[in-house]
């Protein structure tokens, strides 16, 4: 299959009910395992077109559009911007695909959702529903200046007056994202965008950037607290990805991820900074590899 179908499930908030869109990339047998690849903060399912591709002779892959992103519904209540609601959501999802357990890749929010889900208390001999965890750039320490810079242009409704303007724009605030051909950018820009009018304006709710805005050293502390407890919860193989130039993931939290909770595999990308993209042929045969063996 080269183009995937969009499906939705309902999930449910502290307001009622909201649909999470999610692309699924057919396997090869209706009994394929599942891989769930979960984006970014402001980004949404189609990122992970070329990975799907890649990994389609093998598994049936899930790419949902996190709520207030792409085609899923906007939150009446933007507080709901939050890593629980989104694990919630996930727990919906897997429900839906009716599978005991699936592999997951996850870039930055999409790891954390991740680490959320593969760590929640589950009584005896239940296995997790996560088998193998894979963290695209990101861990339970988050550095402020990351924070910052992204802070510095979520949530702002801005309007262009072509895609090819509004991708330009997302490259100006994406360098970490390292080398890409201008094919390779608007493929990755291009589901990014809605066209009202003549104009082109972001496709996600900026309401998203209202909790973000809301954090302070303190909730980082404490955040970073319960996550690195989540994570010494883990059980499953992990691999972690970091961006060696990442102003996100510090090489200091990246070597302590290696020697606690799970021991993850860590393998750093020479001249990217956040986030590796997961497009390019290298970084597709480390998820690959990791995956099989």
């Amino acid at each position: 299959m080269t183009q995937p179908q969009l499906r939705f499930v309902n999930c449910l908030d502290s307001t009622g009910l909201h649909r999470m869109a999610y692309w699924e990339w057919a396997g090869p047998s209706a009994d394929a395992p599942v891989l769930v690849c979960v984006h970014g903060l402001s980004r949404q399912g189609r990122d992970f077109d070329a990975l799907a591709r890649a990994m389609g002779d093998r598994y049936r892959v899930i790419s949902p559009d996190v709520v207030g992103r792409g085609r899923s519904d906007w939150l009446r209540q933007p507080a709901g911007y939050q890593i629980p609601g989104y694990v919630s959501d996930m727990v919906a999802l897997l429900a839906r695909l009716d599978v005991e357990q699936v592999d997951w890749v996850g870039t930055s929010m999409g790891g954390l959702i991740g680490l959320g889900l593969a760590s929640l208390p589950r009584p005896d001999g239940v296995a997790s529903p996560i088998r193998r965890l894979v963290l695209n750039d990101v861990g339970p320490a988050i550095r402020i200046e990351a924070l910052q810079r992204i802070g510095s242009y979520l949530g702002k409704a801005m309007r262009f007056k072509s895609l090819e303007e509004g991708a330009a724009y997302l490259r100006s605030i994406s360098e970490g994202f390292g080398p890409h051909t201008d094919e390779e950018w608007l493929a990755l820009s291009e589901p990014l965008f809605r066209q009202e009018g003549g104009e082109w304006r972001s496709h996600y709710d900026p309401a998203i950037a209202l909790p973000f805005a809301a954090v302070t050293p303190e909730l980082v502390a404490a955040g970073e607290a319960a996550l690195w407890a989540a994570y010494d919860q883990l059980r499953c193989p992990t691999l972690l990805i970091r961006g060696a130039e990442s102003d996100l993931l510090s090489a200091e939290t990246a070597r302590a991820m290696t020697q606690r909770g799970p021991s993850a595999r860590l393998v750093e990308l020479p001249g990217i900074g956040h986030a590796p993209t997961l497009i390019h042929a290298n970084q597709i045969a480390v998820v690959r590899d990791f995956l099989s063996s």
